[in-house]
């Protein structure tokens, strides 16, 4: 894996993401209740503070839960709920030891079909359909893994330039569109809770 990725905005975090395929899939899980940016700056701290020049599953998997929470926890802290995305991050990495042997590319390789890429990523821990569906665009759109079905597979985000997900930024540009159709989602998930609370 080795690409240029821009979704973190700062050039020596996206080096990381694009060559690190676990990187690249802490950074996805890490991206939920704080800005885009911020969830994939995550792996390069994280890599940072451990004193090395990648995520290691293996080690991390290893590491005492509690010491390696307080390392997402310094100041700044790696995300707004460090202590469980500590804990979400080791068993992502114990699932990846267990069934890759620590190798998160293998998540993806050898693949049938983009739907057998789909259940797979699905398989993670922490990663329900849409975030699986989401990497599998990422993975198809920026990181050059193309299976049969790929686009199909990972739904609406495989449309080309959909501007829906993080799998469509390529700069600063295509940021601010996501950035746009996601406040869109949320105003419309807003505007329809009322709707539902009236019809019960």
């Amino acid at each position: 894996m080795d690409a240029t990725l821009h979704l973190s905005q700062d050039p020596e975090a996206d080096e990381l993401l694009g060559r690190s395929p676990l990187a690249a899939l802490v950074g996805m899980l890490l991206d939920q209740q704080v800005p885009m940016e911020w969830a994939f700056k995550g792996p390069r701290t994280i890599a940072d503070r451990l004193g090395a020049d990648d995520l290691d599953a293996h080690d991390i998997a290893a590491r005492d839960p509690d010491s390696f929470a307080a390392l997402l926890s310094e100041k700044p802290a790696v995300h707004r709920y460090p202590g469980s995305m500590a804990k979400r991050v080791q068993q992502l990495c114990q699932y990846l030891v267990e069934h890759y042997d620590g190798d998160a590319g293998a998540v993806w390789k050898d693949v049938a079909d983009g739907r057998e890429l789909l259940g797979r990523l699905e398989g993670l821990p922490g990663f329900g359909k849409q975030k699986a569906q989401i990497f599998l665009a990422l993975l198809g759109k920026q990181l050059g893994v193309r299976p049969t079905g790929w686009r199909e597979a990972a739904g609406a985000y495989g449309e080309p330039e959909s501007f829906r997900s993080v799998a469509d930024i390529t700069g600063p540009e295509s940021l601010t569109k996501v950035r746009a159709h996601k406040q869109e989602m949320k105003a419309a998930a807003k505007a329809a809770k009322p709707a539902k609370a009236k019809k019960n």
